[in-house]
Protein backbone atom coordinates (compact mmCIF):
# COMPACT_ATOMS: atom_id res chain seq x y z
CA UNK A 1 0.00 0.00 0.00
CA UNK A 2 1.37 3.39 -0.86
CA UNK A 3 0.55 6.69 0.37
CA UNK A 4 -0.38 9.24 -1.68
CA UNK A 5 -0.96 12.92 -1.55
CA UNK A 6 -3.47 14.72 -3.41
CA UNK A 7 -1.95 17.80 -4.56
CA UNK A 8 -4.75 20.49 -5.57
CA UNK A 9 -3.33 22.16 -8.82
CA UNK A 10 -4.96 25.32 -10.04
CA UNK A 11 -5.71 25.22 -13.66
CA UNK A 12 -3.24 27.42 -16.34
CA UNK A 13 -4.58 30.40 -18.38
CA UNK A 14 -7.40 31.49 -15.93
CA UNK A 15 -8.29 34.64 -13.87
CA UNK A 16 -7.67 34.37 -10.27
CA UNK A 17 -9.55 35.09 -6.46
CA UNK A 18 -7.55 35.65 -3.12
CA UNK A 19 -9.41 34.01 -0.62
CA UNK A 20 -9.63 38.21 2.05
CA UNK A 21 -10.68 39.20 -2.22
CA UNK A 22 -13.22 36.07 -2.32
CA UNK A 23 -14.49 36.85 1.28
CA UNK A 24 -15.20 40.69 0.09
CA UNK A 25 -16.61 39.76 -3.07
CA UNK A 26 -19.23 37.47 -1.10
CA UNK A 27 -19.94 40.53 1.51
CA UNK A 28 -20.84 43.14 -1.63
CA UNK A 29 -23.08 40.52 -3.16
CA UNK A 30 -24.50 40.03 0.14
CA UNK A 31 -25.46 44.07 0.76
CA UNK A 32 -26.17 44.20 -3.00
CA UNK A 33 -29.01 41.60 -2.45
CA UNK A 34 -27.81 39.06 -5.52
CA UNK A 35 -25.39 36.67 -3.36
CA UNK A 36 -28.99 33.98 -2.95
CA UNK A 37 -29.08 34.33 -6.74
CA UNK A 38 -27.18 31.69 -8.69
CA UNK A 39 -27.44 33.60 -11.92
CA UNK A 40 -25.23 36.42 -10.72
CA UNK A 41 -21.48 36.68 -10.60
CA UNK A 42 -18.46 39.10 -10.32
CA UNK A 43 -17.73 40.47 -14.01
CA UNK A 44 -13.75 41.93 -14.84
CA UNK A 45 -12.95 43.75 -17.48
CA UNK A 46 -9.80 45.57 -19.12
CA UNK A 47 -11.18 49.45 -20.32
CA UNK A 48 -9.15 51.76 -22.30
CA UNK A 49 -8.39 54.67 -20.11
CA UNK A 50 -6.19 56.16 -16.96
CA UNK A 51 -2.84 57.21 -16.67
CA UNK A 52 -1.17 54.23 -17.65
CA UNK A 53 -3.35 53.45 -20.91
CA UNK A 54 -5.96 50.18 -19.65
CA UNK A 55 -8.07 50.22 -15.89
CA UNK A 56 -9.50 47.60 -14.59
CA UNK A 57 -13.42 47.55 -13.98
CA UNK A 58 -15.54 45.02 -11.92
CA UNK A 59 -19.33 44.52 -10.99
CA UNK A 60 -21.86 41.99 -10.61
CA UNK A 61 -23.90 40.64 -13.79
CA UNK A 62 -26.39 37.80 -14.15
CA UNK A 63 -26.24 37.63 -17.88
CA UNK A 64 -23.24 35.70 -19.82
CA UNK A 65 -22.43 37.02 -23.61
CA UNK A 66 -21.81 34.43 -26.19
CA UNK A 67 -17.87 34.39 -26.06
CA UNK A 68 -16.99 35.30 -22.28
CA UNK A 69 -14.95 33.28 -20.15
CA UNK A 70 -15.96 31.60 -17.56
CA UNK A 71 -13.60 30.90 -14.63
CA UNK A 72 -14.43 29.84 -10.65
CA UNK A 73 -11.66 30.54 -8.06
CA UNK A 74 -12.32 30.10 -3.80
CA UNK A 75 -15.69 29.94 -4.69
CA UNK A 76 -16.36 33.00 -6.68
CA UNK A 77 -17.58 32.83 -9.88
CA UNK A 78 -15.75 35.19 -12.80
CA UNK A 79 -16.98 36.23 -15.99
CA UNK A 80 -14.71 38.12 -18.27
CA UNK A 81 -15.10 38.85 -22.20
CA UNK A 82 -12.38 37.37 -24.52
CA UNK A 83 -11.07 40.75 -25.08
CA UNK A 84 -10.48 41.66 -21.47
CA UNK A 85 -8.97 37.85 -20.75
CA UNK A 86 -6.01 38.03 -23.40
CA UNK A 87 -5.02 40.93 -20.85
CA UNK A 88 -6.23 39.26 -17.94
CA UNK A 89 -4.79 36.03 -18.36
CA UNK A 90 -3.52 34.59 -14.80
CA UNK A 91 -4.25 37.73 -12.76
CA UNK A 92 -4.80 36.81 -9.36
CA UNK A 93 -7.76 39.44 -7.92
CA UNK A 94 -6.57 40.37 -4.53
CA UNK A 95 -7.58 42.52 -1.59
CA UNK A 96 -6.37 44.67 0.87
CA UNK A 97 -8.18 46.41 3.65
CA UNK A 98 -4.48 47.99 5.39
CA UNK A 99 -2.92 51.28 6.11
CA UNK A 100 -1.29 51.21 2.59
CA UNK A 101 -4.72 51.42 1.07
CA UNK A 102 -8.15 49.86 0.68
CA UNK A 103 -9.97 48.13 -1.86
CA UNK A 104 -9.49 45.34 -4.52
CA UNK A 105 -6.30 45.09 -6.89
CA UNK A 106 -5.21 43.15 -9.41
CA UNK A 107 -2.15 41.05 -9.71
CA UNK A 108 -1.35 41.07 -13.09
CA UNK A 109 1.47 39.05 -14.57
CA UNK A 110 0.82 40.95 -17.79
CA UNK A 111 1.19 44.23 -17.04
CA UNK A 112 4.85 45.53 -17.81
CA UNK A 113 3.67 48.96 -15.92
CA UNK A 114 1.68 50.01 -13.35
CA UNK A 115 0.58 53.57 -12.59
CA UNK A 116 0.73 54.86 -8.65
CA UNK A 117 -2.79 54.48 -7.92
CA UNK A 118 -2.71 50.72 -9.33
CA UNK A 119 -5.92 51.42 -11.07
CA UNK A 120 -4.63 51.37 -14.70
CA UNK A 121 -1.61 49.25 -16.47
CA UNK A 122 -0.43 48.97 -19.93
CA UNK A 123 1.09 45.79 -21.55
Amino acid sequence: MSDTLAIETKPQNAIFVSEKAAEKVRQLMQEAGVADDPSYFLRVGVVGGGCSGLSYKMDFDNEVGATDQTFEDNGVKIVTDLKSFLYLVNTVLEFSDGLNGKGFHFANPNASRTCGCGESFSV
